[in-house]
C-alpha cells in the first residue's frame, strides 16, 4: 500500500508555486526595457545581457548586483545604490547616474558615451578599458578609481576628487580636469593632448603636465 502524500507537503508545494516570481520579475520589478522600478529594494539582483534601456531605477538599491552586459542605455539611475555591483561590459550610453553610489563597483569594459556621472560616488571603482567618451564626471568622488586603458576623450572631471586614481595608458585627449584633485594620481602613458588642467591639484601626480 502506497503512503499517502502528506497534506502539508502538498499545500506547501501549491503555495510555493503560486507565489513563485516570474523569470522577468524581481521583488515587484518587471525587468524589461522601459521598466519603472524607482525606489525599490533589488539588492543582490542577478542578470546578464538583459535590455533595460530607458528604464527608471532612481533611488533603488542594487548593491552587489550582478549586471554583466546589461543594457541601461538612456536609463534614469540617479541616486541608485550600486556599490560593489558587477557591471562588466554593460552598456551605459547616455545613462543618468547623477549622485549614484558606485563605490567598489566593477565597470570594466563598459560603454558609457555621454553618460551623466555628476556627483557620483565611485571610490575605488574599476573603470578599466571603459569607453566613456564625452561623459560628465563633474564633482564626482572617485579617489582610488582605476581608469587604466580607458577611452575618455572629451570627458569632464571638473572639481572631481581623483586622489590616488590611475589613468595609465588611458586616452585623455580633450579631457577637462579643471579644479580636479589629482593628488597622487598616475597618468603614466596616457594621451593628454588638449586636456585641461587649469587650477587642478597635481601634487605627487605621476606624468601630470
Amino acid at each position: 500500500m502506497k503512503s499517502p502524500v502528506p497534506v502539508c507537503l502538498a499545500l506547501s508545494i501549491c503555495i510555493s508555486t503560486a507565489f513563485a516570481q516570474k523569470p522577468d520579475e524581481y521583488n515587484g520589478c518587471q525587468l524589461r526595457e522601459g521598466a519603472l522600478c524607482a525606489d525599490m529594494n533589488l539588492n543582490g539582483l542577478t542578470l546578464r545581457g538583459t535590455d533595460l534601456a530607458n528604464s527608471q531605477f532612481s533611488g533603488s538599491n542594487l548593491a552587489k548586483a550582478q549586471l554583466r552586459e546589461v543594457i541601461f542605455d538612456g536609463a534614469n539611475l540617479t541616486r541608485i545604490d550600486l556599490h560593489g555591483a558587477d557591471l562588466q561590459n554593460a552598456s551605459l550610453i547616455e545613462v543618468d547616474l547623477r549622485a549614484a553610489n558606485l563605490a567598489n563597483a566593477n565597470l570594466s569594459g563598459s560603454e558609457g558615451t555621454n553618460a551623466n556621472m555628476q556627483n557620483v560616488i565611485a571610490r575605488a571603482a574599476n573603470f578599466q578599458y571603459v569607453q566613456f567618451q564625452g561623459a560628465d564626471f563633474a564633482g564626482a568622488e572617485m579617489a582610488l578609481a582605476n581608469f587604466d586603458g580607458a577611452k575618455l576623450q572629451r570627458a569632464t572631471f571638473r572639481s572631481a576628487n581623483l586622489k590616488g586614481a590611475t589613468f595609465r595608458s588611458a586616452d585623455l585627449r580633450g579631457v577637462n580636469f579643471t579644479n580636479a584633485d589629482l593628488t597622487g594620481a598616475d597618468l603614466t602613458g596616457a594621451l593628454v593632448d588638449a586636456a585641461m588642467f587649469s587650477r587642478a591639484i597635481t601634487k605627487d601626480c605621476k606624468a601630470c603636465p
